[in-house]
């Protein structure tokens, strides 16, 4: 059974310029796709920023001794940014935005709804597992 997890895509592309967002597993494949991107071009897109993510980890020590660890990857372009975050154990979050997006504002949402993901995905301990069966 694989969860509806468009909640999160919806939410994200509330904030003015948001443009595509797209739900990834860390092996780049496409979880979830915000219905404004079509399937192939959401799927490239995961591949890619699945690689986009690695190449952010690996450079890391790059900030600093002991001060690398990977939060967020934000890519300027003519035509817009992209933003992506990791959004719990193996999967990560991308949104394409506009120039002109509140970038914090967009930043803030983005882990927002990672943390409401986290919440969503975590199932808790059954009380009382097995003592009937």
């Amino acid at each position: 059974m694989n969860p509806d997890l468009s909640w999160v895509l919806n939410d994200v592309l509330q904030v003015r310029g948001a443009r595509h967002a797209i739900l990834v597993s860390a092996d780049g494949l496409l979880l979830e796709r915000s219905s404004d991107i079509d399937r192939d071009a959401a799927e490239t897109n995961a591949a890619a920023m699945s690689s986009m993510q690695s190449l952010s980890r690996a450079v890391a020590p790059f900030v600093g001794s002991g001060l690398g660890l990977w939060k967020q990857t934000l890519i300027e372009y003519d035509g817009g940014w992209i933003f992506l975050i990791a959004a719990g154990s193996g999967a990560y979050l991308a949104v394409s935005a506009a120039l002109d997006v509140d970038m914090e504002a967009m930043s803030f949402r983005m882990q927002q709804q990672v943390g409401a993901l986290g919440k969503a995905m975590t199932t808790p301990p059954r009380q009382n597992a097995g003592a009937d069966a």
